[in-house]
């Protein structure tokens, strides 16, 4: 048995703040991804197998997402346990949904690119 194969929650990146976010590996060394917009935490857990540094909607096989109201903002601490608690609970993600959402940025983007233009 190979022990150098073990893994254990880690944030590799972190930034404190209004517009918290970083990255890491969960305890099963699945990549994930989190960010602070307006009030709610996000986390993305990512593939394991992923083949480039930057994932893409296609990447995500599990979501949560939680109300940063009674974290601090400026405790790393504080974020760290709860994008930890949000990992261990984060709900799988069906492929058609992802699919879905990306199909309508990509629409909204170019219609304001055209919006843009005039």
């Amino acid at each position: 048995m190979d022990t150098n194969d073990t893994h254990a929650f880690t944030v590799e990146e972190i930034t404190v703040g209004p517009f918290a976010h970083g990255f890491g590996r969960d305890a099963d060394g699945r990549p994930y991804a989190f960010r602070v917009v307006r009030r709610t935490l996000r986390v993305e857990v990512y593939r394991q197998d992923l083949d480039h540094t930057v994932p893409d909607q296609e990447d995500i096989v599990a979501l949560a997402d939680g109300s940063v109201t009674d974290i601090d903002l400026g405790d790393e601490r504080s974020i760290v346990g709860m994008v930890r608690d949000l990992v261990t609970s984060a709900e799988p993600v069906e492929r058609s949904v992802v699919s879905e959402s990306a199909t309508v940025r990509a629409f909204l983007s170019r219609i304001s690119s055209v919006i843009d233009a005039i």
